[in-house]
């Protein structure tokens, strides 16, 4: 199995939705038949709110979203889970520290512990990865 890296859920994302698809996405998407791909505890719930919200503003229908989780699932991706405890003291002050949302840092948070490169579309994750000296996943 090649190298392993954290993806980001702005690259999950953009696997779902014609209009923010990316050349480096696609990549990302690809290296997964070879590779695993970890993400942090709350990246199931990001999915399914960003899958409602796109459901409620007409974007795609739920039987889309069904679709999409079911193949979702069927990728190597691991979730890893994160005691209350730490997700409230060691990846708050990471947020604070890089001035991004809770949400971010959770993804660099995993990316730094397990040494990981990070996959991302987000331009913040993206500063604060660099600035954490975290290697961005490339392009293939």
């Amino acid at each position: 199995m090649a190298e392993c890296f954290v993806v980001d859920n702005s690259v999950v994302m953009a696997w779902c939705f014609e209009d923010e698809s990316s050349n480096y996405a696609d990549q990302v998407l690809e290296r997964l038949a070879l590779s695993q791909g970890f993400v942090p505890a709350i990246w199931p719930l990001e999915v399914c709110n960003v899958l409602l919200v796109a459901e409620k503003k007409n974007r795609i229908g739920e039987a889309d979203s069904i679709r999409f989780m079911e193949l979702l699932n069927q990728l190597p991706i691991i979730v890893e889970q994160e005691s209350p405890e730490r997700m409230t003291r060691e990846i708050f002050a990471l947020a604070r520290t890089h001035n991004v949302s809770s949400y971010d840092a959770s993804y660099l948070d995993l990316a730094m512990r397990k040494g990981l490169p990070i996959a991302t579309l987000d331009k913040n994750l993206s500063d604060a990865a660099r600035r954490s000296n975290v290697p961005l996943l490339p392009g293939v």
